[in-house]
């Protein structure tokens, strides 16, 4: 490496690192819901007969959402539009999702009529014209408290308990202002105070003026605020307000013995005005923030943790070159982090998971270098490797000159004793050049699954494809400037050349040199790799066939609460006291301290059905925390289900297209067979365990497949090299040295991430733990599907179809005799 090139990667190396600390020290993460507790809700527009729900129409919907959603008073919330009907609003800390999706998820449609008569009812839908009937809120006690009568507005005699109103005087859209009010000078409690603008301030006094000319004890002096096919407030004019002089200045006061929630509620829906279309909640989920808070410290710990036995490891196995990776290692989650704060991107607790397993990847890249720099360190000393000597002049054999261009050993004999300590760098820097490919083809097969991720998943995996993608790209950045730039510098230093053992570079290690004294012979085999491959996918189809997946509320529709009991409580019965409650096909799971945390899963979406289900436990188990509630509407599950499907697919095709174009596409289906294999093999031990099928579990699944693919392309990758100068030894016997050259990478990279995963199965709780079982299981399986699956199957295919032999143009000599 040249000494500008150097210069260049150092000052680019320190603007990177300088740039994240400064960033990660003047910007606070951007938290999800699931790390710092609050409600997350989906609505979806529906058409209506004169509005189809299109972009244009969801964004209109998403501004007045917008507004209610301000008069609610909650810190930061989120609304943005998800696709073409869909609107995502997220609440911090807002712990009641029943009480937001009433409030934000209402028409409000709010009109203003003048009073005709008492009726008889019922109430019914407004007439062409907007006449109706609609029941009289002051005719008799109402249990809900909103509305009851205003203690200074005179009752109508002889109502009938309904309303006959006349059509719209004018709507919502003409208030300016709404804003909750406590009364203190007219006992009335609180109000809505109501600003209107313009033509609706005069239409304002034209309506109450015309209700002024009624007898005092006529309804017909009543005007009726309905509010979404319900009147909340009919006040009668006062006696001494003469007739044809309405109330003007544009203002008046909407009473009804309001509780202070319900006077905000209503002010927010109307200054927020009529949604242009309906909405349905089609997701609703709840997170308590202890929970979330727990869910960063277990991450956090199991981060820290995973990175000091990642370091140690890496230390142990290759020296001063291991401890600068893990300077590097360390570097780059600062870098991850600080990409992550500065994009603005949501940090949830999947998207932790891809950001502390991103730190087992980033493993990969070094130890691919640092293996390679092995080889080639060991390959300096070997008397069969040549290298092309010019302009010197010297004795050969018996006291001939050496020509211009002839070859000589590079022996130790030929470089001197010192020569290979006073210089190590070269070897370094011939394996960075040389596991470039290598790295940057695992690395886009990783890159290839976050971004379907990010393509076709919702919510928090969507911040999991964000934050795998960013470690994939920091990853390569530590590996390949940082480390290089650390290992060159440390290179430099007199005491490590003199010392060459120091390094890590100057034995290849027990693992490599077991294999190279005794080769494995694994393709010699492949009939017996394959009928053990074929009855581990019969055994886990098995489990598919008979215990069946079981897929989460994400994918079928439905419920799922987790609760916190103040006691254990055992799971039948808990089980008992939901069947009891009417839900006998509820599935109810009792986990956590002596069974203290509940989750019960049904189909039933009902806040009805929630309540019962609550009031159950509450019986059996005594007081209950609500600590995540989640709803799924089964329209929605079916679309997630199918994306699921569909991310697979294109994973698979996108694999496939991938490794097609970057090697033969014998390699490419032998890769991707494996991965698909490996696939499978995960969804069967869930189904055998039970354990449910959620969006999470396909976050690990899509993982899975970049991790197998990933590892097979290192394996093929070598196999493609040794090929290319094996001459004609066999493809079999060439596979097997691949195998024997990159088994010490592959179990070293597995181990770096298996110490991750196990950090996170034991401290990230019930749902990382799952997603650390599937990842465990996918790491294992791909380590093997790689050496025993991917690279018999390539052999078989290059047999069956080989490539075509390209013609070699035969050496000549030049006059100084040097091969040309």
């Amino acid at each position: 490496m040249s000494s500008s090139a150097a210069l260049r990667r150092a000052l680019l190396a320190l603007a990177v690192v300088a740039l994240a600390l400064w960033t990660a020290l003047t910007t606070p993460p951007r938290l999800g819901l699931d790390l710092r507790g609050g409600t997350r809700i989906v609505l979806e527009t529906q058409d209506t007969p004169q509005l189809r729900a299109d972009a244009a129409a969801t964004d209109r919907a998403l501004e007045v959402l917008r507004k209610r959603v301000d008069g609610l008073g909650v810190a930061e919330p989120s609304l943005a539009r998800s696709g073409e009907k869909r609107i995502v609003v997220e609440l911090p800390g807002l712990r009641d999702p029943r009480e937001a999706a009433e409030v934000i998820g209402r028409t409000a449609q709010l009109t203003f009529h003048p009073v005709v008569s008492a009726a008889d009812g019922p109430a019914g839908p407004p007439a062409a014209d907007g006449s109706r009937v609609l029941a009289d809120p002051d005719a008799a006690p109402n249990p809900n408290p909103n509305p009851s009568p205003s203690p200074d507005k005179a009752p109508a005699a002889g109502s009938g308990g309904f309303l006959a109103l006349a059509a719209p005087a004018l709507t919502g859209d003409g208030v300016k202002s709404a804003e909750a009010a406590f009364d203190t000078t007219g006992a009335r409690g609180w109000t809505v105070d109501l600003t209107f603008r313009g033509d609706a301030a005069d239409a304002w006094a034209r309506l109450t003026g015309q209700a002024a000319c009624a007898p005092g004890t006529d309804p017909a002096r009543r005007v009726a605020i309905v509010l979404d096919d319900r009147i909340v407030s009919a006040p009668a004019m006062q006696t001494g307000v003469p007739c044809g002089s309405g109330i003007t200045g544009g203002s008046t006061q909407i009473t009804g013995g309001f509780s202070a929630a319900e006077a905000r509620d209503l002010a927010a829906l109307v200054e927020g005005g009529a949604l242009p279309l309906p909405v349905t909640t089609v997701e609703q989920s709840t997170v308590g923030p202890t929970l979330g808070a727990d869910a960063i410290r277990a991450s956090a710990l199991a981060a820290v943790i995973g990175l000091a036995c990642t370091g140690v490891f890496v230390i142990a196995v290759y020296r001063l070159l291991g401890f600068l990776a893990t300077i590097a290692l360390a570097l780059y989650g600062l870098i991850s982090y600080a990409a992550v704060v500065a994009l603005g991107a949501t940090l949830t607790l999947p998207g932790l998971a891809g950001f502390v397993l991103a730190v087992g990847i980033a493993v990969d890249a070094n130890v691919l270098v640092f293996e390679r720099a092995r080889e080639e360190y060991a390959a300096l000393g070997d008397p069969t490797r040549t290298t092309r000597r010019t302009g010197t002049t010297g004795r050969t054999g018996t006291g001939g000159t050496r020509r211009k261009g002839a070859t000589t050993p590079l022996t130790r004999a030929t470089l001197g004793p010192d020569a290979l300590a006073r210089d190590p760098r070269r070897p370094l820097h011939t394996a960075f050049g040389k596991a470039w490919s290598a790295v940057a083809d695992s690395n886009i097969t990783t890159l290839l699954a976050a971004g379907l991720l990010f393509a076709f998943a919702t919510g928090p995996v969507k911040g999991f494809g964000v934050t795998l993608a960013i470690g994939v790209l920091a990853s390569m950045i530590t590996a390949m400037i940082i480390t290089r730039l650390l290992a060159d510098a440390a290179l430099r230093i007199g005491a490590v050349r003199r010392r060459p053992a120091l390094t890590g570079m100057a034995g290849l290690g027990r693992l490599r040199t077991r294999l190279n004294r005794r080769p494995p012979r694994l393709m010699r085999r492949r009939r017996t790799w394959y009928t053990a491959g074929t009855a581990l996918l019969l055994l886990a189809l098995a489990g598919i066939g008979v215990r069946g997946v079981e897929f989460g509320v994400e994918f079928t529709g439905g419920r799922d609460v987790r609760y916190t009991a103040t006691r254990p409580v055992d799971a039948d019965t808990a089980r008992a006291a939901v069947t009891a409650a009417g839900f006998a096909d509820a599935v109810v799971q009792t986990t956590g301290d002596g069974g203290r945390d509940i989750t019960v899963r049904v189909g039933d979406t009902a806040d009805t059905a929630q309540t019962r289900i609550t009031e159950a436990l509450t019986k059996a188990a005594g007081p209950l925390t609500v600590e995540r509630d989640d709803l799924i509407g089964p329209s929605l599950g079916g679309e997630l289900r199918t994306h699921a499907l569909l991310a697979l697919g294109l994973a698979v095709a996108a694999q496939l297209l991938y490794l097609s174009i970057r090697f033969r596409w014998t390699y490419a289906a032998a890769a991707v067979a494996a991965m698909a294999q490996d696939v499978l093999l995960v969804i069967g031990l869930f189904a055998w365990l039970g354990k449910p099928v959620d969006s999470v579990f396909l976050a690990a699944l899509l993982t899975v497949v970049g991790y197998s693919v990933n590892d097979s392309v290192v394996v093929l990758d070598r196999l493609r090299e040794l090929r290319r100068k094996g001459g004609r030894i066999p493809l079999a016997d060439l596979a097997d040295r691949a195998v024997a050259q990159t088994l010490p990478r592959t179990v070293n990279t597995g181990m770096g991430a298996l110490f991750v995963l196990m950090a996170l199965a034991v401290l990230g709780g019930d749902t990382l733990a799952d997603f650390s079982v599937a990842l465990l299981a996918g790491v294992v399986l791909g380590m093997a599907s790689t050496v025993f699956t991917a690279l018999p199957l390539a052999v078989t295919l290059e047999s069956r179809s080989p490539a075509p032999v390209r013609a070699v143009r035969e050496k000549t000599t030049d006059p100084t005799g040097a091969v040309v």
